[in-house]
């Protein structure tokens, strides 16, 4: 059986290290956002829907900077596929990282495909891919918030990951999914 792990709210976040498009090394332990950092992995180049949810990031880069949430997007793609999505999306403010390491992806919870051809988007799939996943990790470097797809399809829109952001701050609101062992928890009651 495959041991598969994820991510705990309440929990350090695992190491997350990736480049970026910018020229530099982008870590989590080095981000110190006012409430939030948010990780959105996408599938890569290849994918239009990723194309479409990109962009809708990108529109809402300052809505999330006003809820003091620094953003990144990455994938497992290498730096010229990532500067092709970047240049054929027109993402032109959305920090971007690449070459995503796969072992790295399992250890945050994210699924694996492998690559099955030609896609809409007329590019070819990576031989293996990183699937979706959406994290906000606290200031701290611990997991407030984690969703990760077997797809590519349904992801979190970012107008309802801005309002409940703006929820979760206004009201202190804790991060829930935390229970480890629910065992011990019944036990207790």
């Amino acid at each position: 059986m495959n041991q598969f792990s994820h991510v705990m709210p309440r929990q350090a976040a695992p190491e997350l290290s990736v480049q970026t498009l910018d020229g530099g090394t982008w870590r989590l332990a080095d981000q110190a956002p006012e409430n939030f950092t948010m990780v959105v992995v996408y599938r890569g180049l290849h994918c239009p829907i990723c194309s479409r949810y990109l962009g809708d990031l990108e529109r809402k880069l300052a809505d999330f900077a006003e809820l003091g949430v620094d953003v990144i997007a990455l994938s497992s793609d290498t730096e010229e596929r990532a500067r092709t999505a970047k240049s054929e999306w027109k993402l032109e403010n959305v920090k971007m990282g690449y070459g995503l390491d796969l072992d790295t992806a399992r250890n945050w919870g994210l699924y694996i495909s492998e690559g099955i051809g030609m896609t809409s988007s007329g590019f070819e799939e990576p031989a293996l891919f990183a699937e979706p996943g959406l994290f906000l990790v606290r200031p701290d470097v611990t997991i407030y918030f984690a969703s990760v797809q077997t797809m590519p399809f349904a992801r979190p829109q970012f107008a309802e990951v801005l309002g409940a952001t703006k929820f979760v701050l206004e009201r202190e609101y804790p991060a829930r999914g935390e229970v480890v062992d629910h065992t011990v928890a019944q036990a207790a009651e």
